[in-house]
């Protein structure tokens, strides 16, 4: 006899995908070529040219990054008017995304070839200022790149369910302007204090914060600055970059082992590139296509792609405002 049909019925799944992935006149079958294998990696004479990873100029954009902070801090509390507190306080978002996109580059050791001042610089200078535990986070997200949308994949709650109604994207955005998204964040840093094996993480980062708090103190005379010009920033409007720019990775896309199927790829403008995808970021459909390859190459890899026509107009979104409108269209 046969079962009731309610226990056969299959179990819907946690989380909706794959409401955002392109049609397949889109994903022409073009691969392997004379450059690119069958997955879309480089041949190993062009992919060792595209891994090559310039240590000396990314000491250089560090070193740039950094000072463009500390500048802006100085010349805002030496000015000491309203106005310049207000645009270190809006500023300091694109500055908090470009500590995290070249955090996410040591994370993947493509900052330097030494491991050991990779390793240093990418917690010390870049993930720790940013609230980042540097060594989960590379766990973490090597589990997101060992299987986009699969069973272990750390960000699914963050990319399921797009298209959503444009009510349910202004309610997520206004959660991370207000800070509701970055107290979700900070919370559990707060917490591994109590834990014995996450308190020594904890502490670092902590510390590292307390040495940032002094050293604007010093800098501006105005031990209020760090709270309201740097964590909260990190709390409200880094929140709101960061979703801009993560939904555009990977937004409503589904496990497949043709990156065209997990990861977006978007045009991107001046604007786009300087306030939350900078340091070629944008460029993340190369990245998941071959994570070895450093950021300063990625334009580079791309354009392998697109030239072998594994990549199209068809596929692309021609800017953001675009994407994020059929983000909303659901």
């Amino acid at each position: 006899m046969a079962a009731p049909t309610e226990d056969v019925t299959p179990t819907p799944p946690r989380f909706r995908l794959g409401g955002m992935v392109p049609p397949a006149s889109a994903l022409p079958d073009v691969l392997p070529t004379d450059r690119l294998l069958a997955n879309g990696k480089a041949v190993p004479e062009v992919r060792a040219e595209l891994r090559r990873i310039a240590g000396f100029r990314n000491a250089i954009t560090v070193t740039m990054l950094w000072a463009s902070i500390v500048g802006g801090w100085w010349a805002a509390g030496r000015w000491g008017n309203p106005i310049g507190f207000v645009a270190l306080f809006v500023l300091m978002g694109p500055g908090f995304a470009r500590l995290a996109i070249l955090g996410h580059e040591a994370a993947h050791r493509l900052l330097f070839r030494n491991r050991t001042a990779n390793d240093l610089v990418g917690r010390w200078l870049l993930d720790y200022p940013a609230f980042v535990p540097f060594d989960v986070y590379r766990r973490v997200h090597f589990a997101h790149h060992k299987d986009e949308f699969g069973p272990n994949e750390p960000d699914i709650p963050l990319y399921a369910g797009y298209p959503i109604p444009a009510a349910s994207w202004r309610r997520k955005l206004l959660r991370d302007a207000t800070g509701n998204s970055g107290w979700k964040n900070l919370k559990p840093l707060l917490m591994s204090l109590k834990s014995k094996t996450s308190r020594p993480i904890g502490m670092r980062i902590l510390g590292t914060q307390l040495v940032i708090w002094a050293g604007t103190w010093l800098l501006t005379g105005r031990w209020w600055l760090y709270p309201v010009c740097w964590l909260g920033p990190w709390m409200t409007i880094w929140r709101v970059l960061n979703r801009l720019r993560a939904i555009a990775e990977h937004g409503g896309l589904e496990r497949n082992d043709d990156r065209r199927l997990t990861t977006h790829h978007v045009h991107q403008g001046l604007m786009a590139r300087f306030w939350f995808v900078p340091y070629r970021t944008g460029w993340h459909l190369a990245h998941h296509v071959d994570m070895g390859v450093p950021w300063r190459n990625l334009a580079a890899f791309h354009q392998e792609l697109v030239d072998s026509g594994w990549v199209t107009e068809e596929l692309t979104y021609p800017n953001y405002r675009t994407f994020w409108k059929a983000c909303a269209s659901g």
